[in-house]
Order: structure tokens, then sequence, then C-alpha cells
């Protein structure tokens, strides 16, 4: 039986960072997949292929709707779905190709099956080949088998016409009309794509507004900004029932009053969150203990209860974001080579990459009144913006929120052109802990979407505001 020091169960972005930095530490390591390809949900069927048909799309819609104000004139201009889903299947094969590049660099031998737990050292995997499992021995197990997309009790899922996310990116043709059942950041994402596209786009909502765990001054920005996309919206609607008869679903909802509302489309959408994949792991032969929603219980340096087990991503608590998976991939590395890493949650951004995009990090203005932190308030509208009016991305804003005492930064939130990339300043800054006054007072380049971070920082900072 093969022994390593660490294998690693799933090979998303915190399982294939984990093992590389594992391997860096000189530990010898395994990486187990049960797919054909690496890289997860995440490079397979999620974050990369969402990103690459929300790029065709803007390019399109721009192309329809900007450019003539640019002065470029175009005559019949069409999508050619086909080749749209061609080309996100190419950077899929050119990103996954890549993860199997750095596997053989760094020495992780990769095995392909279902991983499961024999014992707390011992595992099996299984290639469903009819062969019997191989069984591997490890000194220390990180499960980073991350999620697969939730549903609701009523709903059948068949995957033609009540689909999700997984089968949104390949479908063969636009819809006509989409429902979409859940207004976060996957639903919005994909629902951008195919509005932009010419899909008749419907939201339902069970809360009473738009990506709910986020500061809500970004929920009515980007919710204002999709309207123009002529997406509708349907909050505080309870969805009761989704059927389908031919190439026609039906779903009923009711709205906060209690009144019924049916709607007919040609897709449904269910995009309703996600859940742990850890069901088929045999945790019960680790003595490896779990909570309610399926999720392995751990400690700060992602130790469950079997100190040699360890869990990453999404199969434990918190936000299902590949870079916090990255993250804790490293931490839980570094920790079994005998080191103490640490991981700020509060820090880890999050981002709706629509257009606008969204992005926030630290505490929303909602999460301070709750706590009764006394804070102030600094905004800048991207309308207000040189580089902004000069790109004719006009939507959006800059928030800051800072101690009211002594001016620590506590949460940025932007909804705007590049709010993903421009997130990082403020991550930085909050890291060191700056004040909005440190950041007011650093030299931006002009013209740029990152004067809007500085300007909202110096209306933090006692309404100092240059352009506004």
């Amino acid at each position: 039986m093969e022994k390593y020091d660490v294998v690693i169960i799933g090979s998303g972005p915190g399982g294939y960072v984990g093992a590389i930095r594992c391997a860096q530490l000189g530990l010898k390591t395994a990486l187990i997949e049960k797919y054909n390809s690496l890289g997860g949900t995440c490079l397979n069927v999620g974050c990369i292929p969402s990103k690459a048909l929300l790029d065709s799309s803007e390019h399109f819609h721009q192309a329809k709707h900007d450019f003539t104000e640019h002065g470029i004139d175009l005559k019949d201009l069409k999508v050619n779905f086909k080749q749209m889903i061609e080309r996100k299947r190419g950077v899929v094969e050119q990103t996954v190709g890549g993860i199997d590049f750095l596997m053989k660099k760094n020495k992780i031998d990769v095995y392909h099956g279902m991983g499961s737990f024999e014992s707390a050292t011992v595992i099996a995997i299984d290639n469903s080949a009819g062969e019997e499992a191989k069984k591997i021995e490890a000194k220390n197990v990180v499960i980073a088998t991350g999620s697969k997309p939730g549903s609701l009790p009523f709903i059948k899922l068949d995957k033609e016409r009540v689909i999700t996310s997984t089968e949104a990116l390949e479908l063969k043709e636009v819809p006509k009309k989409m429902t979409i059942i859940g207004g976060g950041v996957i639903g919005l994402e994909l629902g951008s794509v195919y509005a932009r596209l010419g899909t008749e786009v419907t939201v339902f909502e069970y809360m009473d507004r738009i990506i709910p765990t986020m500061d809500s001054t970004m929920s009515k920005e980007l919710m204002k900004s999709m309207k123009k996309l002529g997406v509708n919206f349907m909050l505080s609607h309870k969805v009761k029932e989704v059927t389908r008869k031919g190439k026609i679903v039906t779903i009923k909802a009711d709205d906060k009053k209690g009144v019924e509302v049916v709607l007919e489309a040609d897709y449904c959408l269910v995009s309703v969150g996600r859940v742990p994949y850890t069901d088929k792991l045999a945790l019960d032969k680790a003595g490896v203990k779990m909570d309610d929603r399926g999720r392995v219980e751990v400690n700060c340096y992602l130790q469950t209860n079997v100190p040699n087990i360890y869990a990453i991503g999404d199969a434990v608590k918190g936000a299902m974001l590949a870079h916090k998976a990255e993250e804790e991939g490293t931490c839980v590395a570094e920790f079994i080579n005998g080191e103490k890493p640490h991981i700020d949650y509060n820090l880890i951004p999050g981002i709706v990459y629509t257009w606008p995009e969204v992005a926030s990090v630290g505490k929303t203005e909602e999460q301070l009144k709750e706590e009764k932190i006394a804070y102030k308030a600094g905004s800048f509208p991207f309308k207000a913006s040189g580089r902004a009016r000069a790109s004719m991305d006009l939507d959006g804003l800059v928030k800051v929120l800072a101690d009211k005492e002594t001016d620590e930064i506590l949460g940025v939130h932007i909804c705007g052109p590049r709010a993903a990339d421009m997130i990082a300043e403020a991550v930085v800054a909050m890291e060191f802990r700056a004040t909005a006054e440190d950041i007011s007072r650093i030299s931006h380049a002009h013209p740029t979407f990152s004067e809007s971070t500085r300007e909202a920082m110096l209306a933090a900072t006692g309404n100092r505001a240059i352009h506004i």
C-alpha cells in the first residue's frame, strides 16, 4: 500500500492549492479526484466557465448598445451561441490543463476515482470500472470535496428545462424566457449572461432584496443596473411549485401578502445555494463529526475531531468561495508542517461578476448597526468619475465604512466597473488596519476607477470628497 504524508480528497481550488503547498514544504502528497479532469466545480462548471460567458455576453451587449456612441457602426450583429459555448469550453480546457502541469511539476501523485475512508488513515479509491478499490495510506487527510447545487424539496431537477448552474453553462440555445429561483450571486451572474443575449429573465427571491448577504446599498445599486438589462425582479416571493409540460416550465409563487403569481418560461434555473459534497466519504468509518447541514466540523486550524483529518472550502462552514478554499488549503498545509498560520475571515472579499461588478470586504452597514458599532460612512458615485465617463460605465458607487472614533476602515463595498480588482486595495488597507484618512492621502493615478475609492475615503473623513 502506497504511503503519503498528506492525501487530499478533491482537486478544486482548495484541494490543488493545498496539494501544491504541501509539496513545496517537502511533504509526500497525493490528490484524489472523482472526475477525469482536475479543478473541481470552479474550473469546470463554476467560476471559470461562467466568467467566460459573462465576458462574451458583455462584449455583445456593448457592441449592440454602446458602440454607436463610441463611433463604431456595425451591421447585422448577431449571437453565434454555439461559438460562445465552444470558446467557454476552450477556456476551461486550457485552465484545467494548467492544473495537470502544476501537479506534475510539484511531483504530486494524482488518483482518479471516488475517495472514501476505510479508517482514519486508509483511503479507498473506487474508479467505478468494476475493479477492486485501490487503497492508499496517509498520515494526514484533507477533505476538499466542495459542494453541489442545492434545490428545494418540491422541485424536480430534470436538467433539461428545470436546471442548475451546471446545465445553464451548456445550453444549446438562447432561451426566450428564463425564470431564476434565487437572487444570489450565481443566479444573478447567469441571469445577466442571458439577459444580455436577449432572454426575458425573471428572478424570484424569497428575501426583500437581491444579494441579501451583502451591504444593502450594493443590492439597490445592482438591481437598478440589472433592470436596465430588462431583468424583472419578484422580491419577497416564496416559490411553492415548479412543473414542466413539454417545453414550458410553470412557476407558482406567493408574494408577501399571500397573493399567488404564476409565470411560464422555457427554462427555470434553480439557484438557491449549494450543499457540501460529503455524503459519500464514509466519514463514519473515520469517526469524523458533521453538523446538521452536512458540513464537516473543524477548529480554527481546519482540524476535525480526528487530529490527522482536516477539511476545507465548501465542505466546512463559511462563505463558499474559491479563494477562501485556497487560503484554507494553504493554512492546513502549513499547520501540518508545524507552522501557526492564520486566516482573517473578515478580510476575505466577496464578488459578484455582473456588470457593473459588486465587490465587498469587511462589515456591512447592517452588521455594524446590529453589533452597535459607531461608524461613519462615505461614498462616491462612478458618474462623477472622469475615467468612468470615458468608458461609459456610470452605474454604481464606492461605499466606505469607518470607525467613528478611530477612523479605522471597517468595510468597503463597491458596485461599479472593475470592482473585483479594485477591492484588493481595500483588503490590503484593512489587513494593515489603515484609516480612511490613510488611504485618502495616498496618491491614486489619474484617470482611474480607483480614484473613486480615494474620493469615498475622503467623504468618510468629514465630507472632504473633491469631485462631488
